[in-house]
């Protein structure tokens, strides 16, 4: 079968991997790693056999995971904490890079270009790691939290001028002017690609979308990424970089949920093959020959970069636990070293032992960041109590959301326009998501807040901020998407109240079962009927009302029998 056989080999070591990581709560990469190191050329048992074209394929997986990165930056995310991520992110990136090379070129011997790389690697934290520990920890909204972000999200944009960069350390003729031209170059077609995106693919996506096709739109996007991550390569640059500029350009549109949204299963399936590809390149006899070198290198990684980040949120007016939490919250190494180790490795600029040095560190630092987040609380007690006692200044209020206990309203059809147009005259907020493209002008003309998208989609539900939310209205009559929805958004919100339509008479009970609200709509305009002609022979409203509510406990309770 060949390339096929090698597939299914990494997919299903792959899958193992992942089973294995859960079980030991370590995140689903180090699964993924391990199952590299299993099937790669230096351990015995199945073995990939097709190595340098798994690889070609592991790049589709780099240029998805940055594709998604573009999609998710939010500059409105930084508004809070702008002034710590817009100059104290950058001044972390480059005062960690420069400590980190300082110390790999004197202490551990590196090259001049390793070194730079090395402190490339190691000045970026983990956000998906991160996002997940705060997650955990039901502390999304905290102060902290939102510094992190704010910072992860700085880190992140950070990787772009070092993949442009990076790459001309290689040959030290007119470096300078090699570094600056690429730069240039790299800014003109940022700006290129911004003009396209603004001004091109908004009509080209909106005529799309009016043929109804959810298929031909993902197309189109998963096109719209590789394209332009194939003209940049053809201009001298990652393609990978290409990706994050094409996933950039789409952030700030409409569109930008629901892409991110379909893209991500593509992502999450060819990022599986690009970090079994990572661990195929691993050495395990390098960790058992160098434990003790690894062990020093992680300690210091977690302990510098804790610092550094504690010692910036401090100088920055963030004070109590605030510091601890932020800094060992952040002192991992992230999934985007990773990238940069597999460009500098596969361009000969890093050598195989810094390479194998870098990928333990990090994979190490992964796996530890859940317990050392945990331990920022208590340490920070600890300390706090070994000091002398000072004034605790005054807690800093985060603003309160735009959407707090609110209702989601999916599906804008004539059922979700009444159920609106009913909450604005009651004075309850309200959000909607309409999965045709079609009816978003509509609701955004008459004055709703809402998003293009798939409401079974994670991304969307996010988007709509249910964890948030008090209330579900699903009006779409498809079981299947009703389904996905009613599941994901219990597990984003455990509280959330859930209301249905359906037509169908023997999903009721499966509905009631779940303790979801279900309403089916010939029952009720039967009894909007009764109401009408009570009404008309005379009744009081509050025994027309005492008798409706009987029929319809009557009428469901028929059908549950």
């Amino acid at each position: 079968m060949g390339l096929a056989a090698d597939f299914v080999l990494i997919v299903v070591g792959g899958l193992a991997g992942a089973i294995l990581a859960r079980m030991l709560r370590l995140p689903l990469l180090v699964g993924y790693i391990f199952a590299g190191i299993v099937v790669g050329p230096y351990t015995a048992g199945p073995t990939v056999a097709q190595v340098h074209d798994i690889e070609m394929l592991a790049e589709i997986g780099v240029a998805l995971l940055l594709f998604s990165l573009g999609l998710e930056v939010s500059f409105r995310d930084l508004h809070v904490v702008r002034r710590i991520a817009l100059i104290g992110g950058p001044l972390q990136v480059l005062l960690t890079m420069a400590l980190a090379a300082l110390a790999a070129g004197h202490l551990l011997g590196f090259s001049q270009s390793e070194s730079l790389w090395f402190g490339a690697m190691i000045s970026i934290s983990s956000t998906m790691v991160v996002l997940k520990v705060i997650a955990a920890a039901n502390a999304t909204s905290t102060l902290a939290s939102k510094v992190m972000i704010g910072l992860l999200l700085v880190q992140d944009l950070a990787v772009v001028p070092m993949l442009v960069v990076l790459p001309q350390l290689g040959n030290s003729d007119h470096l300078l002017k090699r570094v600056v031209s690429s730069l240039g170059l790299a800014a003109v077609f940022l700006v290129v690609v911004f003009f396209a995106g603004t001004r091109l693919l908004p009509p080209v996506f909106r005529y799309l979308l009016s043929w109804g096709s959810r298929e031909l739109f993902l197309v189109a996007v998963v096109a719209t990424g590789f394209g332009v991550g194939a003209a940049m390569h053809a201009a001298g640059f990652s393609f990978a970089l290409g990706a994050f500029l094409a996933g950039l350009m789409l952030s700030e549109s409409e569109f930008s949920h629901q892409a991110l949204s379909d893209v991500v299963p593509l992502r999450d399936i060819f990022g599986l093959l690009f970090f079994v590809t990572v661990g195929m390149l691993f050495d395990p006899h390098y960790v058992i020959h160098h434990a003790a070198l690894i062990l020093l290198v992680v300690a210091a990684i977690v302990a510098g970069k804790a610092v550094i980040f504690g010692a910036l949120a401090l100088a920055f007016g963030y004070r109590y636990m605030a510091p601890w939490v932020i800094g060992l919250g952040l002192s991992q190494v992230g999934e985007f070293a990773f990238v940069l180790a597999r460009t500098g490795f596969n361009a000969k600029l890093l050598s195989k032992p810094v390479y194998d040095l870098a990928l333990s560190a990090t994979v190490l630092t992964i796996a530890l960041s859940p317990l050392i987040s945990a331990a920022a609380l208590p340490l920070g007690r600890a300390w706090k109590r070994r000091m002398k006692p000072v004034a605790v200044p005054a807690y800093v209020a985060m603003p309160t959301p735009e959407l707090t206990g609110h209702v989601v309203i999916a599906g804008y059809g004539r059922i979700g326009r009444a159920v609106a147009r009913a909450l604005r005259r009651a004075g309850v907020p309200c959000f909607l998501v309409e999965s045709s493209y079609s009816l978003m002008g509509d609701f955004q003309s008459a004055g709703f807040a809402g998003i293009w998208g798939d409401i079974s989609g994670d991304e969307i539900l996010l988007a709509a901020r249910i964890p948030h939310a008090r209330v579900l209205l699903l009006t779409m009559p498809d079981k299947h998407t009703v389904d996905l929805a009613a599941d994901r958004s219990r597990r984003l919100n455990p509280a959330l109240r859930l209301v249905v339509r359906t037509t169908q008479l023997e999903y009721l009970q499966d509905l009631q079962s779940r303790g979801i609200s279900a309403v089916q709509p010939e029952f009720e305009g039967g009894l909007e009927m009764v109401r009408q002609v009570l009404t008309h022979c005379g009744h009081a409203d509050d025994e027309i009302m005492r008798l409706v509510n009987q029929s319809r406990r009557e009428i469901y309770e028929e059908q549950l029998d």
